[in-house]
This record gives structure tokens, C-alpha cells and sequence, in this order.
């Protein structure tokens, strides 16, 4: 039967106890708005349920933990309770591992608008709107798992709109057979929808506020308009106020642009206003195909210092974390064919490419399917005496994920020492 349209926020992964992170340096100039982030993402989440004309809010886990998070969260939290109590809005909470309802203080109760939902336990309630039920709300608070235990929402069937509140993921098939409309996830700090999960989504709208370069892109929460026949129509909302983006580079552009600085510069224009005027926190990762475009590249640790310098002092700004630039594996042949000791440097180099680097294991197999020579870093460190033991195990000991990158920084150090260039002392800056 139709019944009647209503608006909910669904919001979660507040983590008021976390601050922003993957930082070397703390820019002064953006110190304490970057201090505030994470808190002023989520107070917008509160105005906005103040201002959107909603029925309730739903928050899916993670919001803070309450020791952690200080008086500070605390605060911000029960502020926007309240706010929300003298509006009549209800507010559904299914807490997850950091907000484990264990953990809230007995001497701080929540207003009467705010239901906690019980871990042990789903409970089912119908949100009502002048005497009439517009929807049912069933919840449960995670018992500390990262998946969500689907079987433990099963409650009675019924004609209204159903919405589950719980923290964790599950897959479609699971989340389906549970016979909810709309599925209110925590867990995800990124923007998360399963799809085939519900009629009208199984979404994990992720943080309000990313936190560090594995959380980039946009971050929010969401707003679900449901009209009178049970459609549901989902926008999302965006309320960071730092984005972190991670931005490959390819040699290609570097060729176009004429040089790595002024191709940085010019992203870096278009990124700002393609993102409303956030301040921006970018991971540049620089990938040479040949060594021709090296000219082109210049020093990653001066390219570093002048892009914080021309661009981080910006309102917005645009922080660049990390300079990464990926060595070359393929090198001019007209060197490799010369008869110096450029020449022996990079046949050598190309015997090793490929195998692995041996240390102190015994067991790891001679060649890689590619057929390089197995390289032993050992003897290497025994010809320095003046190396401690600490600095020998790590040379001599080179860790699989990182040989073939290892290889690769030699190889160009050695090429740019060899035809006098000034060498680039490491591929992060």
C-alpha cells in the first residue's frame, strides 16, 4: 500500500579521535585547520540535519571513542544531540568498534531523541510522524566485528519502508536475503555502495573527513529522499574540508607540458578548481618509461620544496605530500652499447633486472621466470668494516617487495653519477 514520503541523513565513521595524517611536515599555515577537520565535518553533518528538513538521522558506527576522542568530541556529539532532541528530530545510532556502547560513560546520558541500539540483540522501531508510521527502523551495535552479522537482524516482516542500521560489510547475497529497503552501513571510511544489496541501497557512506592518502577522494554523507510509493532516490553530500587525491603522472605528459614543473603547476590549477576550493593534500607518483624524459624531470627534492612553496601558501591550498618518481626500466640502447663504464653499468644492471635480490636467505630460488642473475648483496656489506651490524642486515637482507624498486634507484643514481648529472638521492621526497 503507498504510504507516506519521507527525508533521512545517513552518516557514520565520524572518528572524532583520529587526526589527519600521512604528513612528513605539518604546513604552519594550515596547522590548526587541519587540527579541526575531522570535527567541523562532522558538525556539518548536524547542521545539515538541522536545515534539511528531515524525519531522523542515522549514524552506522565509528562516531569516536569516547576516551580518546576527549571532552572535545564528547562535546561536539552531545551538542548536536540536543540541538537535534529541541527539533524533534530523532536520531538512530548503531555503534561499531571504536564507539562500543560499553565504552560511553554511565554518567553522561543521551537525550531521550538519541536511540542506542543494543549489540546482543536487533530491535525494531517504527519512526512515526503525527501518530502515523512512516517506516521502520531495525538496528543492532556491532559486537566488534568488521563484518556485519547479517542473520542477527531478523525480525518480523512488515509493509512499511525498512531501514537496517548496522556497522560492518556483508555481501549482496547475504544483505539481500535480510529483505531490507535500505541499508545503512558503517565500517568503510571511503564512500561504499554494494550493489544488489537492497531495493534503494546498501551504502556505507564513509568518513565526513578523509584521513590520510588510502582515504582520498571525496568524503560525506548521504541523503535519502523516499517518496510515497517506497522510491528511493540517494544524493550524496560532501563535507571535507581537506581531500587528499593521489595523482599518477605518466611520461607522456611530462612531454607535453615541457617539463615535470610546469605540468605539476598546471594540474595543480585545474585539481583546485575542480574541487570547490578544499584545501588539497596530493601524492604525486611519477612513472618514467625511458630515461630520455629525465631532463625533463629536474630534482625531486627541489621540485618538492618549490611546489610546497608556491602552492601549500595558497587559501585554498594545495599540499603536496609526497613526490614519488619511478626510475626508468628501459634506457637509451646507444648506452648500454657503449664501450665505457656507463656502458658495463647498465649491462650489468640489466643482467640483475628482474631476478631477486638475495640476502641472508638460503632457501629463495636462483632466477625469477624471467631468467635474471640472482644478485647477492652480501660480500657488498662485508667490504665495510665500518658499517654496523644493524646497517649490514639491512643492506644484506633486502625485504622481496622492495628488491625490484631497490634495483632500480642504483641503477638510476649510477647513470645520472656517470654522465655527470646531478643525482637524485631517493625516489620519495
Amino acid at each position: 500500500m503507498p504510504g507516506e514520503s519521507f527525508r533521512f541523513i545517513h552518516a557514520s565513521d565520524f572518528h572524532l579521535e583520529t587526526p589527519l595524517g600521512d604528513l612528513d611536515h605539518l604546513p604552519p599555515q594550515l596547522r590548526t585547520a587541519m587540527a579541526t577537520a575531522p570535527r567541523d565535518a562532522a558538525a556539518a553533518v548536524f547542521e545539515a540535519a538541522l536545515a534539511e528538513n528531515i524525519d531522523f538521522l542515522v549514524l552506522s558506527g565509528d562516531l569516536m571513542h569516547p576516551v580518546a576522542a576527549g571532552p572535545h568530541g564528547m562535546s561536539l556529539l552531545l551538542d548536536g544531540f540536543e540541538k537535534l532532541h529541541a527539533a524533534n528530530t530523532a536520531v538512530y545510532w548503531a555503534a561499531g568498534i571504536a564507539d562500543d556502547p560499553k565504552q560511553w560513560p554511565e554518567a553522561v546520558p543521551l537525550p531521550p531523541n538519541v536511540t542506542l541500539f543494543p549489540r546482543d540483540r536487533a530491535v525494531a522501531i517504527p519512526h512515526q510522524r503525527a501518530g502515523r508510521t512512516v517506516c521502520s527502523v531495525i538496528g543492532r551495535s556491532s559486537e566488534g566485528r568488521s563484518t556485519l552479522h547479517v542473520a542477527g537482524f531478523q525480525t518480523e516482516a512488515t509493509d512499511e519502508f525498512t531501514v537496517g542500521v548496522g556497522h560492518g560489510i556483508a555481501d549482496a547475497s547475504a544483505l539481500s536475503g535480510a529483505r531490507m529497503d535500505y541499508w545503512a552501513l558503517g565500517g568503510p571510511h571511503n564512500h561504499t555502495e554494494i550493489e544488489g544489496g537492497a531495493t534503494a541501497g546498501a551504502i556505507a557512506p564513509g568518513s565526513p573527513q578523509g584521513r590520510n592518502g588510502d582515504e582520498a577522494g571525496p568524503h560525506g554523507y548521504v541523503v535519502v529522499d523516499v517518496d510515497a510509493e517506497h522510491t528511493a532516490r540517494v544524493r550524496r553530500v560532501e563535507t571535507d574540508r581537506f581531500r587528499y587525491l593521489n595523482v599518477a603522472i605518466d611520461s607522456d605528459e611530462i612531454r607535453s607540458a615541457g617539463s615535470l614543473r610546469n605540468l605539476l603547476g598546471q594540474k595543480i590549477g585545474t585539481l583546485t578548481n575542480e574541487h570547490g576550493g578544499r584545501h588539497l593534500l596530493i601524492a604525486w607518483e611519477v612513472t618514467l618509461d625511458n630515461a630520455e624524459v629525465l631532463p625533463s624531470v629536474g630534482d625531486p627534492t627541489e621540485l618538492l620544496r618549490n611546489l610546497r612553496r608556491d602552492h601549500g601558501t595558497t587559501n585554498p591550498a594545495a599540499w603536496t605530500t609526497r613526490l614519488t618518481v619511478r626510475p626508468p626500466h628501459n634506457y637509451p640502447k646507444s648506452w648500454q652499447d657503449e664501450d665505457t663504464i656507463l656502458g658495463d653499468f647498465l649491462r650489468a644492471s640489466k643482467k640483475f633486472a628482474g631476478a631477486r635480490v638475495r640476502g641472508n636467505s638460503t632457501d629463495e630460488a636462483s632466477t625469477t621466470p624471467s631468467g635474471g642473475d640472482r644478485l647477492d648483496l652480501m660480500p657488498f656489506t662485508e667490504e665495510h668494516s665500518d658499517l654496523s651490524s644493524t646497517a649490514s642486515s639491512l643492506l644484506g637482507d633486502v625485504p622481496a617487495d622492495q628488491r625490484e624498486a631497490i634495483l632500480a634507484d642504483a641503477t638510476l643514481l649510477g647513470v645520472e653519477l656517470l654522465r655527470g648529472g646531478k643525482p637524485s638521492w631517493g625516489r620519495k621526497s
